[in-house]
């Protein structure tokens, strides 16, 4: 979604902040803005449609400033322009204001403001922020910090918030409700981003303001407080400093064209690390400390909801058959942005698990919200320490996949399949899985990085097939039982990254309606690996080929007969059913990154897309 950067220090603010906003373009955006009080005490205001470096043609010179803020936006009230870039500023001109989220009640808001003679000129609902703050000081309030707080009183909706003044040269205050917001902890300096991308360059040492929270930050000096609560109104929160695990370098594309690429070619290693420390096959064990504070509680449950949105719902649909298959329990996967609609019917037997990359995902954590009101356990699968979402739910187990910079989540995926099937043996442990057949299980689940490197090495004939098929206009991906979340994955990838109408099926399904889109002009990618299912995917595939149906299929190695069937074979190693489906995705996500890149398309930051959604 949106990126804020804020900085207030002694290096060259606007300098620093546009650099580190760079770091956040992966996120998605459509227009770009700085505002900065320079050392004259003079506003500096530049702002551009498009991406930053059109931001930067307008930038002659860095003027010099310990302060400044910036922003990219993501359209939600207004069309891409620079009139509706932020930062948005108050009648006066002194105020500036970025914002994640939605002001839910702008248009009331405005209408009063209006009414009081303020000129609002945008199309946002952010504007109306920067004049709520203004219309404090005629209040009485006496500082920046008690204006953001009482304006923030009339405000309904989500925000994450970064606020400057002509007039406290020396202040940023940062806020927060329903929208990320960290402080990065310097010397003498602090950075305020909405995404730690932005924060690791400068400094490893980071705050995560909660919901609620309000900070005022100088170069010297911090002060949290909690704006529900009045907490902290005296000397300030004491807050945690944490310590990022990962380094610049990180989300670094290594020398590979595109940070999809580069993610995709980390399959082996988020593998190991899932499952690094975590596998005691001689035991027949898994080990996750992160539940360990709940174990009592796990031992009660009697049924488990996954709940999660885009790629990681599919990962939950796989999670279903492993906790059904390993976990020995009654499970299913539903969309988080659904979740509180259903309504949901839990209790304190009930574990829901929530799946997300950034740990931010909006729908995700209201869902967990719900969960928690219900009375069910609430764990989670999330990649980012400190996220939202990681500090929310009861307990949880990390990814360690390290950053996700394209938009496309492909080692994520992987990750959280990972995991996954970890939680679902550990969770069958204790309900009647053997130690035998667990034993087994793990010692093969130890050869999955191996496995996955095979499948890498194999990339030049998976993009050969992908030259083949570029300029296709519609694709059928078809699997049964762990086959089908992982088709319906890779008609997504193809649908983000390509622009290129895909769709994922059951192929049980197939004959109930997409049959009929059946001809030489659309083909079907179909998973076909030697499993339970196996023969009846075969017969399948001949109903494709009766309908004059092109064939790619995903086939286990040394199915021998397969050529004779499909017009083109991609092979996956051999691997016990369920596992498979974490190979399986690995050539799916290669197939439709090759087919964007002989494209020639924005693999990286496709249209209309962000990587953390973080507004419902």
């Amino acid at each position: 979604m949106c990126g804020i950067v804020g900085y207030v220090g002694k290096k060259n603010a606007v300098g620093t902040v546009l650099k580190n906003l760079k770091l956040l373009e992966y996120r998605g955006y459509d227009s770009a803005g700085v505002a900065a009080i320079d050392e004259k005490g003079e506003v500096y205001l530049k702002k551009a449609a498009g991406r930053i470096h059109s931001l930067e043609e307008k930038i002659k010179k860095y003027p010099k400033s310990g302060l400044a803020i910036a922003h990219t936006r993501w359209a939600t009230h207004g069309l891409p322009s620079a009139l509706n870039a932020h930062p948005h500023f108050d009648c006066s001109g002194k105020i500036f204001v970025a914002h994640n989220g939605i002001i839910e009640n702008y248009e009331a808001l405005k209408s009063a403001l209006t009414a009081e003679g303020h000129e609002i000129n945008s199309a946002t609902d952010t504007e109306v922020l920067a004049h709520l703050i203004e219309r404090q000081f005629s209040l009485g309030a006496k500082s920046l910090g008690e204006a953001v707080k009482g304006a923030l009183k009339n405000v309904l909706g989500t925000y994450g918030l970064a606020v400057i003044s002509k007039d406290e040269p020396g202040v940023l205050v940062g806020a927060r409700h329903g929208s990320p917001l960290i402080i990065g902890v310097g010397r003498d300096e602090y950075i305020l981003a909405s995404d730690s991308s932005a924060i690791v360059g400068e400094t490893k040492r980071v705050i995560y303001l909660n919901d609620g929270e309000m900070v005022v930050l100088t170069p010297k000096k911090r002060k949290i407080t909690n704006l529900l609560n009045g907490a902290g109104q005296k000397n300030g929160l004491r807050k945690k400093v944490h310590t990022l695990e990962w380094s610049l370098e990180d989300s670094q594309k290594g020398g590979f064209t595109h940070f999809m690429a580069k993610e995709i070619f980390e399959a082996p290693q988020v593998i190991a690390n899932a499952f690094r420390g975590r596998i005691l096959a001689e035991k027949g064990n898994v080990k996750l400390g992160g539940l360990d504070s709940v174990k009592d509680r796990l031992a009660g449950i009697k049924r488990v909801i996954i709940a999660a949105c885009g790629t990681s719902y599919f990962a939950g649909l796989v999670g279903k058959y492993f906790f059904e298959e390993f976990g020995r329990l009654p499970a299913e996967a539903v969309y988080a942005s659904e979740f509180r609609y259903r309504p949901p019917i839990m209790d304190g037997k009930t574990a829901v698990i929530f799946i997300s990359q950034s740990g931010e995902t909006a729908d995700t954590l209201e869902a967990l919200r719900e969960a928690k009101r219900r009375g069910a356990l609430t764990l989670g699968i999330i990649n980012v320490v400190g996220s939202s979402i990681a500090r929310e739910v009861e307990a949880g187990v990390y990814n360690h996949a390290g950053p996700e910079i394209a938009v496309a989540s492909t080692k994520s995926f992987i990750s959280q399949l990972s995991v996954l099937f970890l939680m679902s043996v550990y969770f069958g442990r204790m309900n009647g899985f053997s130690k035998k057949e667990a034993m087994a299980l793990l010692a093969e689940a130890k050869n999955l990085p191996d496995k996955s490197r095979i499948i890498l090495d194999g990339h030049a004939e998976i993009k050969k097939i992908a030259r083949k098929y570029a300029d296709f206009k519609n694709f059928l991906f078809l699997g049964r039982k762990y086959s089908w979340p992982v088709a319906l994955e890779g008609a997504l990838k193809m649908k983000e990254i390509s622009y290129i109408h895909a769709e994922g099926y059951p192929t049980g399904e197939m004959k109930h309606g997409p049959l009929a889109m059946i001809d030489p002009e659309f083909p079907s990618v179909v998973l076909v690996l030697k499993d339970s299912v196996y023969v009846k995917t075969l017969s399948n595939i001949q109903e494709l080929k009766a309908r004059r149906g092109r064939i790619i299929a995903l086939a286990t190695e040394g199915d021998k007969d397969m050529a004779k069937r499909a017009d083109d074979v991609i092979f996956v190693p051999k691997a016990v059913e369920g596992l498979q489906s974490i190979l399986a995705v690995i050539p799916l996500q290669l197939f439709a990154y090759y087919v964007a890149v002989f494209k020639g398309l924005d693999i990286d930051k496709p249209r209309n897309l962000a990587k953390s959604v973080t507004v419902e």
